[in-house]
């Protein structure tokens, strides 16, 4: 077995083991290629604090591919709020390719990074380099994972979901409460999944029903 292949197969075990469903021999090997990309840039880009192939792995894209999987049916576009490395929305175009994501990142070389992984990768995504904040669309979802600042990034990425659309804040259960008070009135939520890898990480599902105040 060569090493992609070997990779692979780590990754179908880890999630195996998170009681997820293994990917198929494509899909795996292009998340071996998206992982030799992070691993690649990382030496020079500080583009996540977990540096290793087995943390990337069990830490980043078991969780973000449970977060594509959670997602509910019938999203047609999705911003990824603050993508840094593209967690979640380069796993959610990998594993969900009938959404048009948006990767949305402030700083130029993570952006240059992410525009990189669409290259290659092949995926349904465009990169905004700047503030999502700026953008003056709406969207079927917004997910957040890891932001620095979060309420305040739930609070502003709120105001980019359509009437209809969803909130997916990953967060944890002991911070739920202040993430929903930050998205303000109009969202039912929904019970929030649970994610692997324990520390009480959980995907909050929040769907917008009434137009953000002007």
């Amino acid at each position: 077995m060569n090493e992609a292949a070997d990779t692979a197969e780590r990754l179908n075990i880890l999630l195996a083991a998170a009681g997820q469903g293994t990917l198929s021999a494509d899909l795996s090997s292009r998340f071996i290629a998206y992982l030799s990309l992070i691993l690649r840039w990382n030496a020079r880009v500080n583009l996540t604090a977990v540096r290793d192939e087995e943390g990337i792995l069990s830490r980043h894209f078991v969780e973000s591919i449970a977060c594509a999987r959670a997602l509910p049916a019938g999203i047609g576009t999705l911003l990824d709020f603050g993508s840094g490395a593209g967690f979640p929305g380069v796993p959610i175009a990998l594993c969900r390719p009938e959404i048009a994501v948006t990767l949305a990142e402030s700083q130029g070389k993570k952006a240059a990074f992410l525009q990189e992984a669409v290259r290659v990768l092949g995926i349904s995504a465009r990169v905004h380099c700047g503030r999502a904040e700026a953008l003056r669309v709406v969207f079927d979802c917004v997910a957040l994972r890891a932001v620095d600042r979060m309420r305040e990034a739930v609070s502003a990425g709120s105001q980019l979901v359509a009437v209809g659309g969803w909130l997916a804040p990953m967060t944890t259960g002991s911070e739920l409460e202040g993430v929903k008070a930050a998205a303000g009135d109009g969202f039912e939520w929904g019970v929030p999944v649970m994610l692997p890898g324990g520390e009480d990480r959980i995907v909050a599902l929040g769907q917008r029903k009434v137009s953000s105040p002007a």
